[in-house]
């Protein structure tokens, strides 16, 4: 598993963070599985055909076999976790998954995501709050359909599948996983950003508004097949809410913009899907200035942070950022304004590998998470249910009265702060 991926937590909780169809759970608590046997072995078959998965193409089906070699019967949630390389997050439907019984009872499947991650379950037809009940010393088996839609991220590349329990009940050496190469074979990327280029104010006293940029730049082969959209925080330098007057513009062609809104739905301008290496570094310049109501005397440090996922599909924050600016107590009469237009800026994102044009409006004023703090949603965004709602929503309730359900927490990256 590579180190960008989370930590399969083998626990039990007391409800699953899952963004299905459009309906995200909060986890609230989890706790160790106390009680699982973890008896059972898991075992998965060569994928057949044979060879790397290509994006719309053809499906590979393998066997996955569970065994219950102890002498009295053991339940078994299954749990399919994807661990994929690259830096966008997988959504829902970019991974095609079916399962069928092959010896066992009449099953129903359902993909999810999490955290940036791809999940697959799978249950008694019908009752997705169950799981399966393999007798002592029996075993159970399943045919897994596993293949790439068109729209699986071409900035990502191959996987790793693991067959676990989402009930702790897979024995410690009894664990399986199979990796899938897709095709073209192109070196995976991801997405960074940084800030930089800090500058005082031109016209200011140079200690009432800093100047700086903002940084995109995304490293393979690929693009992101999706649109961009960036959260842009301030806090006080412990991270907790301003305690002074501070105000954040965007330059926007030629002339600052004000970046109105407060944490949570404070944005900057969407970059549209197609955005890759190719594209260059965008720069967004930014103005962060004392405003007219913090103290005369007082000085102020202050933390930036950004918080970067895709705009539609799986929406969990995937790239994060932090600047501290300090502004000095002595001279810090706020700096002069150039008035805002009376009319809102127009709201067509710039094209990709261009400057920044104007804060874009998502659908949604959910924040994505950062680094090490659980969001509530998860999501930047909610796009929306599909025909498959009522189903999803179904296993949703349904995870919950199972109660077993575990959370798959991402290691995400934290940039370093500066300053």
């Amino acid at each position: 598993m590579s180190a960008r991926t989370a930590a399969l937590r083998n626990t039990s909780a007391a409800v699953v963070a899952a963004a299905i169809a459009g309906t995200v759970l909060m986890p609230l608590s989890a706790h160790a599985a106390e009680g699982n046997d973890q008896a059972l072995k898991t075992a998965m078959s060569a994928p057949v055909p044979s060879g790397p998965l290509t994006r719309g193409g053809a499906t590979e089906t393998f066997e996955l076999t569970v065994t219950n070699p102890t002498g009295k019967a053991s339940s078994y949630h299954p749990w399919m976790l994807l661990d994929h390389t690259g830096g966008s997050p997988v959504g829902r439907t970019d991974v095609v998954f079916k399962v069928e019984a092959v010896s066992a009872p009449a099953t129903e499947s359902a993909p999810l995501t999490q955290d940036g991650g791809w999940q697959g379950l799978f249950f008694p037809a019908g009752k997705p709050a169950q799981g399966f009940e393999i007798p002592a010393g029996g075993k159970m088996v399943w045919k897994v359909t596993v293949g790439l839609d068109k729209n699986y991220p071409t900035i990502d590349g191959d996987f790793t599948l693991q067959a676990a329990s989402m009930e702790n009940e897979i024995a410690k050496d009894g664990k399986s996983s199979l990796t899938f190469k897709t095709s073209p074979q192109t070196k995976p990327g991801e997405l960074k950003n940084w800030f930089d280029d800090i500058t005082n104010c031109q016209g200011t006293n140079g200690s009432a508004c800093k100047e700086l940029s903002f940084h995109y730049q995304v490293t393979g082969d690929g693009e992101f097949s999706t649109a961009l959209a960036t959260y842009f925080d301030m806090n006080n330098a412990d991270g907790s809410p301003l305690s002074s007057d501070i105000q954040a513009r965007i330059k926007v062609d030629g002339a600052w913009k004000d970046l109105t809104g407060g944490n949570g739905d404070r944005r900057l301008p969407v970059i549209p899907k197609g955005f890759g290496a190719a594209s260059g570094d965008r720069v967004v310049r930014l103005q962060v200035k004392l405003g007219p109501k913090a103290p005369a005397n007082k000085g102020a440090s202050v933390l930036l942070t950004t918080v970067v996922g895709l705009a539609e599909g799986n929406t969990f924050g995937f790239s994060e950022s932090a600047q501290k600016l300090h502004f000095n107590a002595e001279n810090n009469t706020p700096a002069p304004t150039t008035p805002a237009p009376s009319s809102p800026a127009p709201t067509t994102p710039a094209p990709a590998g261009s400057a920044a044009t104007t804060p874009a409006t998502p659908a949604s004023t959910a924040t994505p998470s950062a680094a090490n703090t659980p969001a509530a949603t998860g999501s930047l965004a909610h796009t929306g249910s599909d025909s498959n709602t009522g189903l999803y929503s179904g296993l949703a309730a349904a995870l919950i009265a199972l109660g077993g359900a575990a959370a798959w927490l991402g290691a995400r990256r934290r940039k370093a702060v500066r300053g």
